[in-house]
């Protein structure tokens, strides 16, 4: 199982925003070429990022800009708007186990806050880095 690549898209996209914003017009155009997407991939990036208020787009060739600083941007905020898992919810549940199985029966009871346990860990690590912490080592690599 892995997380949607939008995840890593958007970083990728808010990284490009915050790296070119003084030296260029950064479009969809421009970052469809860095992320190697579709235009119109980006555009719904972009679109989810800017609902959960992380850039402002401006209409037509008015490019992106990052909605507040990068320092306090964290990974959580970028995979939250990007809806990398359903329903907030990181591991999904087989519908219907048997009930009549004692295994089926208590499956839900031996997994469900161990996988909530997981996610809540998950969660931390990314609520721990910033989209500073990512411009910054691409910096540093440039």
């Amino acid at each position: 199982m892995q997380i949607s690549s939008r995840f890593t898209l958007a970083v990728h996209i808010l990284a490009c925003i915050e790296i070119f914003k003084d030296s260029c017009k950064v479009t969809s155009e421009f970052l469809a070429g860095s992320t190697n997407v579709n235009p119109v991939i980006v555009r719904r990036i972009l679109g989810q990022l800017k609902a959960a208020k992380l850039v402002e787009v401006t209409r037509g060739s008015g490019g992106a800009a990052i909605a507040r600083p990068p320092e306090q941007i964290t990974f959580l905020d970028i995979y939250r708007a990007v809806a990398c898992v359903g329903s907030g919810s990181l591991f999904h549940f087989h519908e219907n186990p048997n009930p009549d199985c004692p295994v089926g029966k208590n499956i839900h009871g031996a997994l469900d806050s161990k996988l909530r346990q997981v996610q809540d860990a998950m969660e931390r690590e990314l609520s721990a880095i910033t989209l500073e912490d990512a411009v910054r080592d691409t910096r540093e690599l440039l």
